[in-house]
This record gives structure tokens, C-alpha cells and sequence, in this order.
């Protein structure tokens, strides 16, 4: 929070006007073009913005007759989102009576009655349970998919890790990263081998074995209660190698894999801490 995301969003869509810089959204200046802009976007915001006393296909109507469309094509496009986003069945029930889920549904729906083909989506998941936020996620998937450009919002690094092509991350207002959730994560440094070993008096014997196997310069983490031994490596081949040399020592391995780095610790690599809900956040764009 306050690192500047739904300011940004804000500019990009026209609702706040930047106080320097220059933004385009689908070809087109959003200083010197903004009804062009807002022709050419949707935007779902942190809070549904559905009319509660409406039902589902009513909400769906009203905006496809604000966006110019004839009744019979009104009709047509809020039967196809009501179907797209898995509410059909619920269409004729007022929008109070709908979970989270639904009415986060049915608020993505209603940026799309106009299909614009870029999409903004400030933190559409926040609040949501797990299989809401999942189904969601699929729901951006099949956007994607059909060619709609999303810049999304979010607080959940694993929601970015699963949905963004090119994630930046923002600091205090300013950008200090970009790139491929991949590329992020290789800025974090390499992957590790994880050894659990059987016995804990093997312990001291297994890190000997691996510190003889790692670069002078990595260091080998020891949790003595899990009776894990943590090391860099480069890859699989690196990870077999360590599992065989330990077992060929004599000792028995209750579990041996390889960690890559996650998001959070590009976090911490970039910017000393780890990511929580009041740190920097992460703008995802997916196109």
C-alpha cells in the first residue's frame, strides 16, 4: 500500500490527471487522447460497482445501453457474459443476493459489455477465498487467451507468478523492476538443493559431504529440528549429484528436491525485506 499502484492505474485510465511523463493505452495519449482511451478500455476497480438492486442480466443491460448498443445487441451480449462468467443460472437474481465470487464475476462482466481490448483490474481478487480467487484466474486465463490485454493489480505474489507475462515492481512510486516472472526470479539468484536426511546424528556428516561438493563461495544452510541441509545449485544434475555422494556416505535421505527462487525472494533481493500486504506491490500485465 502507497507504493503508487491504483495511482497509476488512475492516470492510465483517465480519472486522475498525471503531473508529468507520458502514458499510451491501445496507440493512444491519455492526456491528449482521452476519449479515445476511454473508448478503448475497461476498468474493474478494488470494489464492485454493480447496482446491488439490480439482478445480474439487468446490471449487464443497463451498461450495454450506456455504451450505445441496441437492445437486441444488449440483449445478446449480457446473455454471452452471463454464460461466459458462470452465471447464468443466478442471472435473474438481484446482485445483494450474490457471494463475493459472483459479484466480482459479474463486475469483470460488465467492463466487458463494451469489449474493449485492453482491461484494467485493480486487485480483482482481494477478499476473495481461494476457490473464488482461483476461478477467477481462469476466468483471466480465457480472456487472455481471446486477446484481451490485462494489466492487473495485486498484493498476492503467486496470483502474479500464475497469471503475468511481465510483472514490474514498484517502490515508493518508482519502478525498480521488470521482466518475465522467470526473469525476476533469476535476479534472486540460483536454485538450491534441499537434503532432509533420516537420523539427526547423520547430520554434521551429510553438510561435510555437501560443503565438499559447493563452491567455496555459497554458503550451506543447516536447519538442525528439520534435519535439512540447504545448498545452491544450478540445476537437477547439481541435485542428483549431492543425493548420491550423501548416500553414498552411508546415509539414508527422507527427501532430496530442488528450490527454485520464488517471487518473495525477489522481494527481498531488491528491496531488503519481504513482500507483505503494506510493502511494495506488484503490477502484472498480461497480453
Amino acid at each position: 500500500n502507497g507504493a503508487g499502484k491504483t495511482t497509476t492505474v488512475r492516470m492510465l485510465t483517465t480519472m486522475s490527471r498525471p503531473t508529468s511523463g507520458t502514458a499510451r493505452v491501445a496507440g493512444h495519449d491519455v492526456l491528449t487522447e482521452p476519449e479515445a482511451v476511454r473508448r478503448n478500455m475497461g476498468l474493474t476497480g478494488q470494489a464492485a460497482t454493480v447496482d446491488e438492486l439490480l439482478t445480474g442480466r439487468e446490471n449487464l443491460r443497463l451498461i450495454g445501453r450506456f455504451a450505445g448498443l441496441s437492445d437486441r445487441a444488449v440483449r445478446g451480449v449480457a446473455d454471452a457474459l452471463l454464460e461466459r462468467f458462470s452465471l447464468t443460472d443466478a442471472a435473474d437474481r438481484v446482485a445483494k443476493t450474490y457471494s463475493g465470487g459472483m459479484r466480482r464475476r459479474l463486475d469483470l462482466a460488465v467492463s466487458l459489455v463494451a469489449t474493449p481490448p485492453v482491461l484494467f483490474l485493480d486487485e480483482p481478487t482481494t477478499g476473495l477465498d481461494p476457490r473464488s480467487r482461483t476461478e477467477l484466474w481462469e476466468v483471466l486465463r480465457g480472456l487472455v487467451a481471446d486477446g484481451t490485454t490485462l494489466l492487473l493489480t495485486t498484493q498476492y505474489l503467486e496470483e502474479a507468478d500464475q497469471l503475468a507475462d511481465d510483472i514490474v515492481v514498484i517502490d515508493k512510486g518508482r519502478v525498480i523492476a521488470q521482466g518475465t516472472p522467470t526473469q525476476l526470479k533469476d535476479q534472486a539468484g540460483r536454485a538450491s538443493v534441499v537434503v532432509t536426511v533420516t537420523r539427526a546424528d547423520d547430520l554434521a556428516r551429510a553438510e561435510g559431504v555437501v560443503r565438499r561438493m559447493a563452491d567455496a563461495d555459497d554458503a550451506v544452510r543447516v536447519d538442525f529440528a528439520a534435519r535439512r541441509i540447504t545448498a545452491k545449485a544450478t540445476g537437477l544434475a547439481d541435485m542428483l549429484a549431492v543425493g548420491e555422494a550423501v548416500r553414498a556416505s552411508g546415509i539414508a535421505i527422507d527427501d532430496l528436491g530442488l528450490q527454485r527462487p520464488s517471487l518473495d525472494d525477489v522481494f527481498l533481493t531488491l528491496t531488503g525485506h519481504r513482500a507483505e500486504s503494506d510493502e511494495p506491490e506488484l503490477e502484472g500485465a498480461v497480453r
